[in-house]
């Protein structure tokens, strides 16, 4: 049996955007923008805890699908025990879903439950969403494997969103093992986004790219090194797509908001 962690799905009035126009007459498929963005909770490179300007960001960008990593909710004094992915889709005005891979109890009685974990915003609706674990190690933090089925101006779209160990090797080989093993045999169009806290050269990562084609490679201009965000050397945040999606082109926006720099790229949805 897979493990299975509550979720938590929100739904919010969308409103209509640029990104979210009809494709060009006479184009065939659907554009769709999608940013990976590891946000530290909303702690940026500066130290500074600012929401707004994460928001902000993603209003400029224009995306139509977002995956976060280290999402607070009610965590503690860090993040001012905020809901953020409640607070970002009542401030972009989209869907969304929450996956809680660290779920602890209230500080105090009657408080909520501390929850630390992945996001998704989405301009489209979220039909139907799922969390789950991946392999531990006991000296490990619990990571999980968030997906979403999105409707996409009647096209199917499946998004997952996931945040691989950072500090063992062959753990993080095995959560990229079980990714590839939750997601197979699908043939709805498949994004697979996240910070997986390795090299393109990696074997964690050439398992997933063994399944999974690498947008950067694709479309990408530069390395795309995304850590540390002020003076970055590795590109470890990822947009890995299957057939049915076409890039057409991907950057790394500069910007202070978390140690982490975001990945926007832009596919045709078949």
């Amino acid at each position: 049996m897979r493990k299975l962690l509550t979720v938590l799905v929100g739904f919010l009035m969308v409103v209509p955007t640029v990104a979210a126009a009809q494709p060009d007459a006479g184009r065939p498929g659907r554009p769709l923008t999608v940013m990976t963005y590891n946000i530290h909770h909303g702690a940026g490179i500066d130290g500074v805890l600012d929401l707004e300007r994460i928001a902000v960001l993603i209003e400029q960008s224009k995306a139509d699908v977002i995956g976060l990593q280290e999402v607070d909710r009610h965590w503690d004094a860090r993040s001012n025990r905020v809901d953020q992915p409640a607070w970002f889709a009542r401030r972009l005005k989209m869907h969304y879903a929450y996956a809680a891979n660290l779920d602890l109890p209230p500080a105090s009685p009657g408080e909520p439950r501390r929850q630390y974990g992945t996001a998704i915003l989405s301009r489209y609706p979220i039909q139907d969403f799922e969390n789950t674990l991946l392999p531990l190690y006991p000296t490990g933090e619990q990571r999980g494997l968030a997906v979403a089925d999105i409707t996409v101006r009647g096209a199917k779209l499946r998004f997952a969103n996931t945040h691989l160990t950072s500090n063992n090797n062959a753990e993080r080989l095995e959560q990229a093992q079980k990714v590839v093993e939750l997601l197979g045999g699908s043939t709805t169009p498949t994004l697979l986004v996240g910070d997986l806290n390795a090299l393109p050269t990696a074997p964690e990562i050439k398992t997933l790219t063994a399944v999974y084609d690498d947008t950067w490679a694709e479309v990408g201009d530069g390395p795309g090194y995304t850590i540390e965000a002020d003076k970055p050397t590795k590109r470890i945040d990822f947009q890995l797509h299957s057939p049915g999606l076409r890039p057409v082109r991907a950057a790394v926006p500069v910007t202070p908001a978390s140690d982490h720099l975001p990945v926007l790229a832009t596919f045709v949805l078949s």
